[in-house]
């Protein structure tokens, strides 16, 4: 980290230029990613101590460390702006005056078992004295510019050796001006209440364990009457206060949370103090509007190694034609033995380079947290394709995409209770048409890809990259053909050109959940455009169907059987279902389909869909996808479906059926 003195800190501050450093006593750490009102603290986050004063202490490190705030410092580095205290309490406390910062006795135990010389005193005052100067400019500094500041002092306390009941977050306000910030005050006891922890029920509380009166805060209040500061106790409910041991799920979760949490009441803050109307997005303008490097950096070595883990390319099998030819001539006896493309890559290796990638570096919780799904879910994919063709496979199927639960069993079935009310279309158009008519859309689109016809395929039309492929062992109606197009062409292909424009290269490789995002979103278009027959949604229940018998270790051949004489396929299409979902050894993948449709549905009727078009992204992340396209990390996305804007007439019985299901 770079090395800094006092005077490059204030001069760096004065000029208000964005940086990162570490005092060269290394003492504080102080991170400015962009000037905002908005200040962030964790003075006792770090548990350094002299060598000098290690060999006078009277405490282990261990009864040092008890008393200490660790964690803090992570739980703030989000924001904009923080100083992070490096060295111990026990040397000198930043939370208490100079005349009282180095303890004699701290908690009912003496500190040292050897008197400190006056040399040693000085030199830890001196550290005291710094850091308050640098406060005092940067706070100075921001008052000057925006007219007000406020800072959340972070703090943690030790919860077991009190009686009473104890908030999980305690705001202490007894130095605050009340009267002046009681809106502010009241909007973050509300927000802190609302944050959810793994296994805990959260409390915020006001003056119930402290009550804000540590010299910082005092500090502020007689020497600047337009900041806000708000010091903030979190009961140490992410590790054991005694033993020390950390609770990782824990703390990720107050990271993601405290992020939320401050820059929303951060930009609550500015919105009052300045009277600005509200954003779309209030807390975006609060965060750093350029793309962190160690971000960069992470993304393009992911990128890097990541970018041939085609899942399908893989998982369809390469003696597709041969295998179905044997079975329908003998599809009583005779189970299907598939046989599939070699992994070209070195799965231990693989795993190894994942969770070698430094995504600690990473300072917003929210990508951080988004980045680190990211690995975990290609650690996965990569076990899938390990275990292809053998027992296991269904095994990390079930880990990748899940399985149908009964709300998709019981949707599936009440689609498929639906009678057919229109007159079949007549397949006639061949695949050669079909490559015609995505160039035209292709065209029409405005973008550049490649379409070709295939014999390799179970589906009848992918998006792989920049490419459609077509199957040309299949035939097409005029409403499947338009589907297909706003499925492959409007969605998949979208988001593959949209994905290239990013400057995250993670939305190609595909955030967690993608999967179900892509196929929902494409189906929604199917029926935003007008073509969404009943016998295409029956299609995707009995796909649920199919995988739900796999899953219950029903045969192939019961299965293929099911869906021709139960549900009148024919063995072209029953094989094709069958096949979808045994292929590999149990892929689960296919019941995402409906499920995808239902939630698109939803937030189509709730909110703008526009972020997830930026590439291969995933519901879950639809809000941090927002706020990185408010902020400017990311760009909207240049190409968006045709069909979200088409003024089509959906058939009125397909959209009683899809405000049914749920």
């Amino acid at each position: 980290m770079r090395q800094l003195t006092e005077q490059d800190v204030l001069a760096l501050i004065q000029q208000h230029i964005p940086f990162e450093g570490q005092l060269a006593d290394g003492s504080v750490t102080i991170r400015i990613t962009e000037y905002q009102p908005i200040v962030a603290t964790a003075i006792h986050n770090g548990s350094r101590l002299r060598p000098e004063l290690v060999a006078k202490c009277h405490l282990s490190e261990a009864e040092r460390y008890y008393e200490e705030d660790p964690y803090t410092g992570d739980f703030i580095t989000s924001l904009p702006i923080v100083l992070q205290g490096e060295d111990s309490r026990y040397e000198y406390d930043l939370n208490r005056s100079p005349e009282t910062c180095i303890y004699q006795q701290a908690w009912g135990k003496d500190v040292w078992h050897a008197k400190l010389t006056e040399s040693e005193k000085q030199t830890s005052l001196a550290k005291h004295a710094c850091y308050y100067r640098i406060f005092r400019a940067l706070i100075t500094s921001l008052e000057r510019k925006f007219g007000y500041c406020v800072i959340y002092d972070m703090h943690s306390y030790n919860h077991e050796r009190i009686t009473q009941p104890c908030p999980t977050f305690n705001l202490g306000t007894a130095q605050i001006d009340r009267k002046a910030w009681q809106a502010e005050v009241n909007d973050l006891l509300t927000r802190l209440g609302q944050i959810q922890l793994p296994n805990q029920t959260v409390t915020a509380g006001e003056n119930l364990v402290f009550q804000g009166m540590g010299y910082q805060a005092t500090f502020v209040r007689d020497n600047f009457s337009r900041t806000l500061i708000l010091p903030i106790e979190i009961k140490k409910v992410y590790m054991n206060e005694t033993g020390g041991e950390s609770y990782p799920l824990v703390i990720e979760q107050l990271k993601t949370e405290l992020k939320d949490t401050l820059t929303g009441h951060a930009a609550f803050v500015m919105q009052n103090r300045t009277k600005q109307p509200a954003r779309r997005r209030q807390n975006a303008h609060v965060l750093d509007s350029k793309l962190p490097k160690e971000v960069v950096l992470l993304d393009r070595q992911l990128y890097k190694f990541a970018r041939g883990l085609n899942t399908l390319s893989y998982i369809n099998p390469i003696n597709l034609k041969q295998e179905k030819r044997r079975f329908l001539h003998n599809r009583d006896v005779y189970h299907p033995q598939f046989t599939y493309r070699q992994l070209d890559l070195d799965p231990y290796k693989f795993r190894e380079q994942l969770y070698r990638l430094p995504v600690e570096d990473i300072r917003d919780a929210g990508i951080q947290s988004m980045y680190r799904k990211v690995i975990d879910q290609l650690a996965v994919r990569i076990d899938l394709l390990t275990s292809l063709g053998h027992e296991e496979f269904l095994y990390n199927s079930l880990r990748y995409y899940g399985r149908p639960d009964e709300s998709d069993i019981a949707n599936a079935n009440f689609i498929l209770h639906a009678r057919e009310y229109a007159e079949p279309e007549n397949a006639t158009i061949s695949a050669e048409e079909a490559v015609v008519a995505f160039n035209e859309a292709a065209d029409d689109y405005g973008f550049s890809c490649k379409i070709q016809g295939t014999t390799k395929l179970i589906a009848r039309a992918m998006v792989s990259g920049r490419t459609v492929k077509i199957n040309l062992n299949s035939r097409f109606t005029q409403s499947d053909l338009y589907a297909l197009i706003h499925h492959e062409m409007g969605v998949h292909m979208v988001t593959s050109v949209n994905a290239e424009a990013q400057p995250l290269k993670v939305l190609q490789l595909g955030l967690p959940g993608n999967t179900h995002t892509q196929e929902g979103l494409a189906i929604l278009c199917e029926h935003l455009s007008g073509n969404f027959p009943l016998h295409r949604l029956k299609t995707l229940a009995l796909r649920v169907v199919a995988v739900d018998m796999m899953v219950n270790k029903r045969s192939f051949n019961e299965t293929f059987n099911t869906l021709k004489f139960d549900y009148g396929l024919s063995n072209d299409t029953a094989f094709t279902i069958t096949t979808r979902a045994y292929r590999g050894g149990g892929f689960t993948k296919d019941y995402l389909y409906l499920r995808g449709l239902k939630d698109a549905l939803r937030l189509h009727k709730e909110t703008d869909l526009t972020s997830l078009f930026i590439g291969k992204t995933g519901f879950e992340f639809k809000p941090l996808l927002d706020e990185l396209i408010e902020r400017e990390i990311l760009q909207p996305p240049q190409y968006l479906p045709k069909a979200l804007k088409m003024k089509t007439d959906t058939d009125p019985i397909i959209n009683f059926m899809l405000n049914c299901i749920n």
